[in-house]
């Protein structure tokens, strides 16, 4: 059936974007938003500059160091992803994952964003047994937030929190809300040579974009007439 509106606008989905390493050009797994979140939550705050400990310097440092800052902000997203399986299961011959297994896929796919791989894991036990000394930590995958053209970021998943709201008769969850915290990843954190690096500066270029293009409106002279001369 044709729609109704068919000049609306197309929705365009949130989502995560995992890639499987760092390095640019890795295979990437797009994890889209069943339902857009109707409220993003962001935080921003300042990178200090470190200042003077000594008593006699610690003023005049501090005074030249206010407004000095070590890096971009600081910057955290929360936000709420809403998951329902109803729709799957009145199409359950195209769903058969989803009746055998409600949304434990896409619960798993993504808690499992905050696991090393089990390979990586043996891995280290096996070199361990074989007397190797210094074991490299396991590495998380690289993760975008994808929330619109003006908001791709690398981001580390700081806290996830998952209500199951409704089962099956074999108990596997079919509506969830799942809570993130993300900690967006800046220039400072990622490497020189991660992808998510170049992703971040990108993503501050388009901010800076964005805020050249901001007009204050007719109000501009007025609200300088009331600035010291």
């Amino acid at each position: 059936m044709p729609s109704d509106f068919p000049r609306s606008p197309k929705l365009l989905k949130g989502a995560l974007v995992v890639y499987e390493s760092h390095t640019p050009g890795s295979k990437a797994k797009v994890i889209a938003f069943q339902y857009n979140p109707v409220q993003v939550s962001r935080s921003l705050a300042h990178s200090r500059a470190q200042t003077g400990t000594s008593a006699s310097a610690s003023r005049g440092q501090a005074q030249q160091d206010v407004l000095r800052v070590e890096g971009p902000p600081s910057e955290t997203i929360t936000l709420s992803v809403i998951l329902n399986a109803t729709d799957q299961l009145e199409e359950a011959e195209q769903n058969q994952n989803v009746v055998q297994n409600g949304l434990h896929s896409v619960l798993a796919t993504l808690e499992m964003l905050l696991y090393p791989t089990s390979f990586q894991v043996l891995k280290n036990e096996q070199l361990a047994e074989g007397g190797e000394v210094q074991l490299n930590p396991a590495d998380l995958p690289l993760t975008l937030l994808v929330w619109g053209k003006s908001r791709v970021v690398p981001v580390l998943i700081n806290s996830f929190s998952v209500t199951e709201e409704a089962f099956d008769p074999n108990l596997n969850p079919i509506q969830a809300k799942v809570e993130l915290g993300l900690k967006v990843l800046n220039y400072i954190d990622l490497p020189a040579d991660s992808a998510g690096r170049n992703i971040y500066i990108s993503y501050q270029e388009q901010k800076e974009n964005l805020a050249n293009k901001y007009q204050s409106g007719a109000q501009e002279q007025q609200i300088r007439g009331l600035l010291p001369s």
